[in-house]
């Protein structure tokens, strides 16, 4: 069954959502067409990727996302799945090669605005074709009628990353760093910038919030994808540009809309100094006390995926296997309805503090979120909710 696309805000009660999936998954190799890499170090870097992606992790990932779907469905909500190409093939452009990763984070670039539904540019080539593995839904969804939204596809042709400091080693610690590296046995995140010469960013680094939409500047987000984000929804709707909460990726693993007027916040990352002026008036339930990065996570990535993230790039490929998402992801939570949440079955101190505010907790178990870049709300995208267009800060 598929309903008309209306999804205006992160809390009303969820009606149709999509669920993603681990099949498929591979980790990724790009290069710049100016690099020489030839047909056996090409050979070398996909036997590696598939060393990197050993089978009985995506068997156990994917075992995670049916549970979560299994439980929406319990819920009352009908769940979609989206069905994986071979990401594995190589692609190119005049400029890069470059092959896929997963579709396993639904949200990161699709962006469901009321009756739209807007794919949003990354600045990784290996996501340059990410959206049409959920192509098959949306058509589906098109036949109810919505407006489909693709921005302009950004070329890559130069160096979109720019380093966040000048030597990551020896750069002064802030106290996030020193958390970070508590919570994940002296991991540190190697941070970036992004250049402003193309419109830039995911979908996840934006806050739904009615009328009003919250957009982080970010290593996943510069000003030009604002801008053009603003363009195209019009004046019916305000985009508000922050930039000074922290220095990483997405918005939803430091700012969780629960309900309207009461909002989850990072507080590693937002105090009342930093705090968007928009939610000022909100009722702020600040929280940092995450359970540390999981010892398999850890064992998986120091054991697996760094030592041959380390052999791609003496091939001359780079890949997204070096990187994990931060110990936060564990506030990644969803919110089925303005009274029930899905949380991390992992983050106890978390389900305590949402209990004590009168929420109805469901745990969730996604073993393996650190090496998969998302959590929960990453994971989904709601296309229905029982909501409609409305102002929060009137």
């Amino acid at each position: 069954m598929f309903e008309k696309i209306n999804s205006h805000n992160e809390w009303d009660k969820i009606k149709e959502i999509i669920v993603g999936t681990g099949k498929n998954s591979t980790a990724t190799l790009t290069w710049k067409r100016d690099k020489e890499v030839d047909q056996k170090k090409l050979e070398q870097a996909t036997k590696l990727a598939k060393e990197a992606c050993p089978q009985w992790l995506y068997d156990e990932i994917e075992e995670d996302l049916d549970g979560l779907a299994a439980t929406l469905k319990d819920l009352g909500a009908i769940v979609h799945r989206p069905k994986a190409y071979d990401l594995s093939k190589i692609y190119s452009s005049p400029f890069w090669y470059s092959n896929s990763n997963n579709l396993y984070n639904a949200r990161d670039l699709n962006l469901v605005v009321g009756n739209s539904v807007i794919e949003s540019p990354s600045y990784y080539a290996s996501r340059y074709y990410e959206t049409t593995g959920f192509y098959e839904i949306f058509y589906k969804y098109f036949e109810k009628g919505f407006k489909w939204i693709a921005s302009p596809k950004p070329k890559l042709d130069y160096e979109a990353v720019l380093p966040y400091f000048k030597d990551h080693d020896n750069r002064e610690l802030t106290s996030e760093d020193v958390k970070h590296k508590n919570l994940t046995e002296g991991r540190l995140e190697k941070l970036h910038k992004l250049a402003e010469k193309e419109i830039l960013f995911e979908a996840a680094n934006t806050l739904r919030l009615g009328k009003d939409l919250l957009y982080l500047v970010s290593s996943s987000g510069n000003y030009l994808g604002a801008k053009w984000l603003q363009s195209v929804l019009g004046d019916e709707y305000k985009v508000h540009i922050t930039n000074d909460l922290y220095r990483s990726s997405h918005i939803d693993s430091t700012l969780m809309a629960l309900k309207p007027g009461q909002i989850l916040m990072n507080s590693a990352r937002v105090t009342e100094k930093n705090c968007p002026p928009l939610l000022k008036n909100w009722d702020k339930i600040y929280f940092e006390d995450v359970a540390p990065t999981s010892e398999v996570e850890l064992k998986i990535q120091k054991e697996i995926r760094d030592p041959i993230a380390h052999k791609l790039k003496e091939l001359g490929f780079t890949s997204n296997i070096e990187e994990m998402s931060s110990p936060w992801v564990g506030m990644n939570l969803l919110s089925f309805d303005q009274e029930t949440v899905l949380v991390d079955k992992r983050q106890e101190k978390l389900i305590k503090l949402l209990e004590s505010k009168k929420y109805k907790v469901v745990p969730i178990s996604l073993r393996h979120m650190y090496t998969q870049g998302g959590g929960i709300h990453c994971a989904t995208l709601d296309t229905v909710r029982e909501s409609k267009l409305e102002s929060y800060f009137d």
